[in-house]
């Protein structure tokens, strides 16, 4: 169901405009002008249901509303484009309030926008929807830049709720200006080098490129020959917040082939593997694990959540474990980071209870997912997510985080180890170690005499991590080199967190893959073999 608020008609074929410098082509676009005092402003639309005019403080502007996730809140524009004009500036000013987006990705406010030729056909401009996923704090400006095809006549601007589940969308002072082509064509063409210096192919796949199976021996992993292999590695996140990706197979191939990673985790999320779009996901996360085993590299399956498993997860390791069934080049990752239950619960399952307070990982969640998170449940428990994969036939080496975010594997020593069966290839621990976790030895170093080790996340910033308290946090400079050092002393299985330019501890300063001198140089030069020293244990 869509509620359109239609506003200006203006594409007229007789009467083609010259442009006028630095005049806009929205006539009252700050909904001021109210000539026969009607209380809508002029060439402006009606308002109906879902719109309002509203006038706060002696300005008017439009505002749309919906709590209805079934219905597109609208506001249609059709203005004509003068000759000879070959850019636009979209100008306005947006305040959202009170903003829950609906089920799928573009379910948010967004401004659409289709320049269309003398048929009515769009034509291609390059220009995305600007879109707004949460509330603003107040009003907030912003403009976007359209490059004008040869032969456009018109162009459709439609401010929208779409489909979200509850928002408030407030809209003024709209401009529509012609404009230079000349700096937005050369940004173009900048844009579109850079894409194709990030594009890399996806490949098919060649089996006899792929590295041999791994096993668990003792506290070590070994291949099909009987070799030992040491993981070492590197993160390569954005599936789990974004199902498109973000330059992930440009990030396998930098990690693989210019910082010397044999290992990479890949971080996904059950709701894009099952989503509309799930077969497009599982393509993208296929791509990445053919990209790497063609080269003799492992990828640690990673699913990324946290606190304690649930019946939906399971389900994930049934479907994954059967697709990568006794894939050599394969290992799972059961769950992110547990956290927040007993060891018992952990491992067997049970009621963990509903939260009182905040979480750190709620930063990383929607408002539903948050809603959910805080929701008392049933766990399946991590031997439930092991025996989901074993049940598939898959003999994977599996890898199981401890409690404290993934950090405390002093249960496994405490009769709370996972019980594999007769014919999985073993099972690793997975802890997650950053400059304010203590206790090293009981940790996890204790648990690595007896079972092979991934520290599956792991890094510094120079930024001190603000949802702590920075007294408790070490200063990279030193404890950088010194966790690298227990890395190689006890030759610990590692993947670094992470290989991202905005997702800290970041490794990467741009994505033109230059290292952070606080983190990446020195992971890099350790995957490269230089040797670092532990000075003492946390």
């Amino acid at each position: 169901m869509m509620t359109a608020l239609f506003g200006w008609l203006l594409c007229t074929p007789s009467s083609k405009l010259e442009a006028v410098s630095g005049s806009s082509l929205i006539k009252n676009g700050d909904l001021e002008a109210d000539s026969n005092m009607d209380g809508k402003p002029d060439r402006w639309g009606t308002a109906g249901d879902g719109n309002e005019y509203v006038t706060e403080g002696g300005n008017t502007f439009l505002r749309m509303s919906s709590n209805d996730s079934s219905r597109m809140i609208m506001h249609y524009m059709n203005v004509d484009i003068p000759k000879g004009v070959e850019a636009l500036e979209l100008s306005w000013d947006w305040r959202v309030t009170g903003l829950k987006p609906g089920s799928e990705p573009w379910h948010d406010v967004r401004i659409m926008t289709k320049v269309l030729d003398t048929f009515g056909k769009r034509m291609k401009t390059g220009a995305g929807d600007p879109y707004l996923r949460s509330s603003t704090k107040g009003w907030r400006s912003k403009s976007m830049q359209i490059l004008i095809p040869e032969g456009a006549y018109c162009i459709e601007i439609m401010p929208s709720l779409c489909y979200v589940k509850a928002g408030t969308f407030d809209l003024d002072n709209v401009k529509l200006t012609p404009m230079d082509p000349a700096a937005l064509k050369a940004k173009m063409e900048a844009r579109a080098k850079e894409r194709a210096r990030l594009h890399v192919d996806a490949e098919a796949a060649k089996p006899e490129l792929w590295p041999s199976e791994l096993k668990v021996v003792g506290n070590r992993l070994q291949n099909a020959e009987g070799e030992e292999v040491w993981l070492q590695g590197i993160n390569v996140p954005s599936m789990e917040w974004n199902p498109a990706g973000e330059n992930v197979l440009k990030s396998a191939q930098v990690a693989i082939e210019e910082w010397g990673a044999n290992c990479l985790r890949l971080p996904v999320q059950e709701v894009y593997w099952f989503g509309k779009n799930g077969d497009a996901y599982k393509k993208r996360v296929n791509d990445v694990i053919v990209y790497a085993a063609n080269r003799g590299v492992y990828t640690v399956l990673d699913l990324h959540r946290y606190r304690a498993p649930r019946k939906e997860h399971i389900d994930f390791w049934k479907d994954a474990a059967t697709i990568y069934k006794n894939h050599p080049a394969v290992l799972f990752d059961l769950m992110n980071e547990p956290h927040g239950v007993s060891w018992d619960v952990w491992r067997n399952g049970g009621f963990v209870a509903e939260k009182t307070k905040q979480a750190d990982e709620d930063a990383f969640l929607s408002d539903e997912e948050r809603a959910k998170n805080k929701q008392g449940f049933k766990s399946v428990g991590m031997q439930g997510l092991l025996e989901a994969v074993r049940s598939t036939g898959a003999r994977n080496v599996v890898a199981a985080g401890g409690l404290d975010w993934a950090y405390d594997l002093s249960g496994i020593l405490k009769g709370y180890a996972l019980e594999d069966s007769e014919d999985g290839n073993g099972i690793m621990y997975s802890s997650h170690v950053y400059p304010w976790k203590r206790g090293w030895q009981k940790s996890f170093l204790d648990v690595a005499e007896h079972y092979p080790i991934l520290v599956g996340e792991v890094g510094a910033d120079a930024k001190k991590m603000d949802f702590m308290p920075h007294d408790i946090q070490e200063d990279w400079d030193t404890w950088v080199p010194s966790m690298l050092g227990a890395i190689q002393a006890y030759k610990l299985n590692w993947t670094a967190w992470c290989f991202h330019p905005s997702a800290s501890p970041r490794m990467l300063l741009n994505w033109h893959y230059e290292p952070t001198p606080y983190w990446g140089q020195q992971a890099k030069e350790a995957l490269k073999g230089k040797p670092f020293k532990l000075d003492r244990l946390r």
